[in-house]
C-alpha cells in the first residue's frame, strides 16, 4: 500500500515535471497555431483585390460595329461604348449632322435639314477622353511671329469629358462610355431656344427625356461614323398641341443623324471670295494682315481634278454623282436628270467634262438617302411643307471643300394645296423675313419653291381662264421643275442666290418666244424670278428657264477652273461689269421694308423695267378678276377654288406693288473694283423718271378708291368648304378690308420705313432729284387728294387711318428715335395739310371719318407740344 502510494507520487512528480518541461514548447506551439489562424482569418476577412477589367469585359454582350471609331452597343440594354485609339489623340475630325425627321411646329426642323458642321479635336486628359470643337474662323500666317499667340483671347468648346473605362495597352485603344455622346444634345443644339417676346401659347418643345432618346441605327465606315438618334421632348402639361403633324404635343420625337467625319488628306486648294461672285463661304479673318480688308474667306465648292490635266477639257477624276431617290414619281424622273445635267455646260466652260453624272436609286438599295456618302434628290409630301425645294451642302471647315449634299423636294409643288397664311398675309410674311433668319446656317435657307408654287397656279390660272391645252399646262409644271431643280443644284455647288439676275431682258424681249426659247430667261437660275406670264397671252413663249445662265456659267468657271496663275483668274473677274452678270444676293435684297437698297436685287421681280412689268402683272390679274366666278365655279363642287384663285390674284398683285415701291428712295449698288474696265461709281440713285413713275403707279393701282374693286357679287361666293369643326375657333366670312389693309400696309411699310426716309434725305447729297419733301407731299396727296371733298369708301378710310397713325407713329411711337429731323418735319407739316382737307363733309360715315381723322391729329400735335 506505501510502495502504490509511493509509485503514485514518483508518477504525480514526473507529470508535473513534465508538464513544466512541456508548457513553454505546447504555449509557443499555440501561439503559432493561434497567430497562423489569426492570419489566416484576417487573410479570408481583408477584401479582395478585384481583377482590372479590360474592354473585352466591358463589351462581351455588345455587338461591335467597326469603323471609323469602332461603336459596341450592348445587345441587351442598347447602351454604346466607343473605341478611341492612341493615334487619334490630338486629331482633328468633322462633325456634321441633319435632322432624319422632325416637325415644322418646333421650327426649322424637318427633314433632310442640314445643321452645319464644325471642327473637333479629340484630346486626353489624365484618366479622361474628350471632344474639343475648334476655332476655324482665325487665320495667321505660320511666318508670323505672331503666329505663337495664335490661340490668345479665343475660346474652344469642350463639348464633353468622359472618363475611360478601360485601356488595351497592347493595341493603344481607349473605351468610354458613348451614350452621352449621342444621348444627349452635346455635338449640337437641337431644341430651339425661346426667342424674346414668343408668346407663351406658342408651340414649345418639352424638356429633352435621356430615358426616351434612342439609337435608331449605327453605320460605320473607315471614314465615317454615322448614327441616327431618336430625341424625344417631354412636357407633363402644355398649352398647345401642335397641328395635325404632331401627334401628342406633350412627347415629340426629333430624329438627327449625327456624322463623325475623318479630316480629308488631299491635294485640294483652297480658293478665297471674291466680292463679284457670290458663293457661300467660311468666313475666316487674317489676324496678321494690315489691310483694311483682312479676309481670307473661305468659297465652299467640291474637289474637282481633272483626269487629264493637259487637256483643255477633260473628265474629272471623280465627278459629283447625283442619286435620285427611288421615292420620286416616276413621269418626273427624267426632267429632273436634265436639270442636273444642265450644269454640265457651264462646268465645261471650267474645262470639265460630264463633272456631273446622275443615277437611279435602285428601289432594293441598301442605302438610304441619310449616307452623307451619296448626293440624293429627294421627295417629301409634307403635312406642312418647309418649302419646295430645299439643295444644302456641307463643308470642310478648314477648306471650304464640299463634302456631301442633298436636295430635297415637296410634292406641293405640283398641287393647289394653298397654305392660305402665305397668300392672305403674304405682308406679314415679307416683314418677318430678317427675323426668321437669325440662326447661323439661315442665310442658306431657300424659299424660291414656295413662292414659285404660287406663281405656278397663278400660271395654271391664268392659262386656264384664257383656254390652254393640257399640253401648255404640263408645259407650265415641267419648265417650272427644270428651273427648280437647277437652282437647288446651283446651291449644292456653292453658289448663293443672285437676287439681281432678273435685271437681263426687256418686258418686250420675255413677250418675244422665239427671242426667249431655250434660254434662262434672267442671267441666273440663282434667281428668285417670277414666271414670265405676258398680259397679252398671244405672245406668250417660255415660262421658266430651261437652260443655266451666264452668270452661272462664269461664276461655274471662277469657283472650279484650275487657274494657272492669279492673272488668269482675275482677266475672268474684271467681266463682271456686263449687263449679264450683275451679282446681288439676300443680304442686299429688298424683299422686307426698309431692308436694303438696291432695287434691282428684288425677289419676284422680272425684266430689267420692273415698274412696267408689275404694272401688267397687276392689270392681268385685275381682268382675271372679272371673269373669276364665271371660270372657277363648278357645278357639284364647293367654292373654295374660287376664294383660292381670289386669294391668289390678290396676292399677285400685292406682290408686284411691293416690287414697284422698292424704286422710290433707291439706290443701285456696283461692286466693282477701282479701276477695273466699264465700272460704275459704287452708288448712283434711281433717276427721278423712275421714281416718278413708281409713284404714279401705286397712286394708281394701290392708293386709289378703285384700287382694288372686285365684282361686287364675288363676295357673295368666297366660301371655304366647311370641314368638320374648322369655323369653331372663329367666323368664316373672309376678311376683305383687313386682306386689302395688309397688302397697303406693306407698301407703306416700306415708304415710310425709317431707313428709306433716311436714305432719300442722304442721297439727295449725291445725285437724288426725288427730295424728300416732294415724295411725301405726292404720298399724302395719293392718299387724300382723290375723295377728300366728296364721300370716302371704306377701303380708303382705312388706308387714310392707317397712314395718318403711321405719321403720328413718326412723331410718337416707340421707333420715332430712329427716324432724321427732316422725316419728323415732313410728317408733322403732312398731318396739319391732312387736317385741313379733312373738312367735315360727305355722308354719315364720312363725316364720322373725317372727325376721326381729326381728332387722332389734334390729340397728337397736343402730345408734341
Amino acid at each position: 500500500m506505501k510502495l502504490k502510494n509511493q509509485n503514485l507520487k514518483f508518477l504525480s512528480v514526473l507529470l508535473l515535471a513534465s508538464a513544466l518541461f512541456y508548457a513553454p514548447i505546447i504555449e509557443a506551439q499555440n501561439k503559432k497555431k493561434k497567430k497562423s489562424k489569426d492570419k489566416t482569418e484576417a487573410v479570408a476577412s481583408a477584401p479582395k483585390k478585384s481583377k482590372e477589367k479590360t474592354i473585352i469585359d466591358l463589351v462581351k454582350s455588345s455587338k461591335k460595329i467597326d469603323g471609323l471609331f469602332p461603336v459596341y452597343q450592348d445587345t441587351i440594354t442598347g447602351s454604346l461604348h466607343m473605341l478611341i485609339s492612341e493615334n487619334q489623340i490630338g486629331k482633328e475630325f468633322i462633325y456634321f449632322s441633319q435632322i432624319a425627321d422632325g416637325v415644322m411646329d418646333a421650327g426649322r426642323i424637318n427633314r433632310g435639314s442640314y445643321r452645319g458642321s464644325k471642327v473637333f479635336r479629340v484630346e486626353k486628359y489624365f484618366n479622361k477622353i474628350e471632344f474639343v470643337t475648334q476655332n476655324t474662323s482665325f487665320y495667321f500666317d505660320p511666318e508670323s511671329p505672331l503666329s505663337k499667340s495664335k490661340d490668345a483671347n479665343t475660346s474652344q468648346g469642350n463639348m464633353v469629358s468622359l472618363k475611360i473605362e478601360a485601356y488595351n495597352k497592347k493595341d493603344s485603344l481607349y473605351l468610354i462610355k458613348a451614350d452621352d455622346l449621342f444621348l444627349k444634345e452635346t455635338f449640337s443644339q437641337i431644341k430651339p431656344a425661346n426667342r424674346p417676346g414668343t408668346p407663351p401659347t406658342s408651340f414649345k418643345l418639352g424638356n429633352l427625356d435621356k430615358g426616351k432618346s434612342k439609337i435608331k441605327s449605327i453605320k460605320n465606315y473607315p471614314e465615317n461614323t454615322n448614327l441616327e438618334v431618336e430625341y424625344v421632348y417631354s412636357s407633363p402639361s402644355i398649352l398647345n398641341k401642335g397641328s395635325n403633324a404632331v401627334s401628342d404635343g406633350r412627347h415629340v420625337s426629333i430624329k438627327v443623324f449625327h456624322s463623325l467625319i475623318e479630316m480629308p488628306e488631299n491635294d485640294y486648294e483652297i480658293l478665297l471670295e471674291d466680292p463679284r461672285v457670290g458663293y457661300f463661304t467660311t468666313q475666316v479673318e487674317d489676324q496678321t494682315s494690315t489691310t483694311s480688308t483682312p479676309y481670307r474667306d473661305l468659297v465652299h465648292r467640291w474637289h474637282l481634278v481633272k483626269k487629264n490635266p493637259e487637256l483643255a477639257v477633260s473628265e474629272p477624276v471623280e465627278p459629283i454623282t447625283w442619286w435620285i431617290e427611288n421615292s420620286t414619281p416616276l413621269e418626273w424622273r427624267e426632267t429632273i436628270k436634265q436639270g442636273v445635267l444642265q450644269w454640265n455646260t457651264a462646268f465645261e466652260k471650267a474645262g470639265f467634262k460630264n463633272a456631273m453624272v446622275v443615277k437611279i436609286q435602285p428601289d432594293d438599295a441598301n442605302w438610304d438617302a441619310g449616307d452623307i456618302r451619296y448626293n440624293v434628290l429627294r421627295w417629301t409630301s409634307s403635312p406642312r411643307p418647309p418649302f419646295g425645294g430645299y439643295g444644302p451642302s456641307f463643308v470642310n471647315p478648314k477648306t471650304g471643300q464640299i463634302l456631301g449634299a442633298d436636295i430635297m423636294l415637296e410634292f406641293v409643288h405640283f398641287t393647289n394645296r394653298v397654305l392660305y397664311d402665305k397668300l392672305y398675309n403674304l405682308a406679314a410674311e415679307n416683314e418677318s423675313f430678317e427675323n426668321e433668319h437669325t440662326h447661323e446656317t439661315d442665310y442658306k435657307y431657300c424659299s424660291l419653291g414656295h413662292l414659285m408654287h404660287q406663281d405656278v397656279m397663278f400660271a395654271n390660272a391664268v392659262a386656264s381662264a384664257t383656254g390652254a391645252s393640257d399640253l401648255e399646262m404640263e408645259r407650265i409644271k415641267k419648265e417650272s421643275m427644270l428651273a427648280l431643280i437647277m437652282h437647288e443644284v446651283g446651291h449644292t455647288l456653292g453658289l448663293n442666290h443672285n437676287m439681281k439676275a432678273s435685271y437681263l431682258y426687256s418686258p418686250e424681249q420675255l413677250a418675244t418666244p422665239e427671242f426667249i426659247e431655250g434660254k434662262c430667261l434672267t442671267g441666273s437660275v440663282m434667281d428668285y424670278a417670277t414666271l414670265n406670264i405676258t398680259k397679252d397671252r398671244s405672245k406668250q413663249g417660255q415660262y421658266d428657264d430651261v437652260a443655266v445662265g451666264p452668270y452661272d456659267a462664269w461664276a461655274i468657271q471662277f469657283g472650279y477652273t484650275p487657274f494657272e496663275n492669279e492673272n488668269e483668274k482675275q482677266v475672268l473677274l474684271s467681266q463682271s461689269t456686263k449687263p449679264e452678270l450683275i451679282f446681288g444676293n439676300d443680304a442686299d435684297d429688298m424683299r422686307s421694308p426698309g431692308k436694303a437698297i438696291d432695287p434691282r436685287v428684288m425677289t419676284n421681280d422680272q425684266s430689267n423695267d420692273p415698274i412696267t412689268y408689275s404694272i401688267d402683272r397687276i392689270e392681268l390679274s385685275n381682268d382675271l378678276m372679272k371673269t373669276a366666278k364665271q371660270r372657277f365655279i363648278k357645278d357639284g363642287e364647293s367654292y373654295q377654288e374660287l376664294r383660292r384663285v381670289y386669294y391668289l390674284l390678290s396676292s399677285q398683285k400685292a406682290g408686284a406693288a411691293n416690287i414697284i415701291s422698292r424704286q422710290i428712295g433707291g439706290v443701285y449698288v456696283e461692286r466693282a473694283m477701282a479701276g477695273q474696265e466699264n465700272a460704275k461709281q459704287p452708288y448712283t440713285p434711281v433717276s427721278l423718271e423712275d421714281q416718278k413713275r413708281a409713284m404714279a403707279a401705286l397712286n394708281k393701282y394701290v392708293f386709289a378708291p378703285n384700287a382694288f374693286n372686285a365684282p361686287n357679287d364675288l363676295y357673295n361666293y368666297l366660301a371655304l368648304q366647311r370641314r368638320g369643326f374648322n369655323f369653331f375657333s372663329g367666323p368664316e366670312d373672309p376678311k376683305i378690308h383687313e386682306q386689302v389693309l395688309s397688302y397697303q400696309k406693306n407698301v407703306l411699310n416700306h415708304l415710310l420705313h425709317y431707313n428709306t426716309l433716311q436714305r432719300i434725305t442722304d442721297s439727295e447729297l449725291y445725285g437724288n432729284e426725288y427730295v424728300l419733301s416732294k415724295f411725301m407731299s405726292d404720298l399724302n396727296n395719293a392718299i387724300f387728294k382723290a375723295d377728300i371733298y366728296g364721300n370716302v369708301n371704306s377701303f380708303r378710310q382705312n388706308l387714310q387711318l392707317e397712314y395718318t397713325n403711321m405719321l403720328i407713329n413718326i412723331l410718337t411711337g416707340k421707333q420715332s428715335g430712329s427716324y432724321t429731323n427732316n422725316a419728323k418735319s415732313m410728317a408733322l407739316y403732312n398731318l396739319k395739310i391732312i387736317r385741313n382737307m379733312a373738312s367735315v363733309s360727305g355722308n354719315i360715315s364720312t363725316k364720322a371719318h373725317k372727325q376721326h381723322l381729326r381728332t387722332l391729329i389734334d390729340n397728337a400735335i397736343k402730345e408734341i407740344k
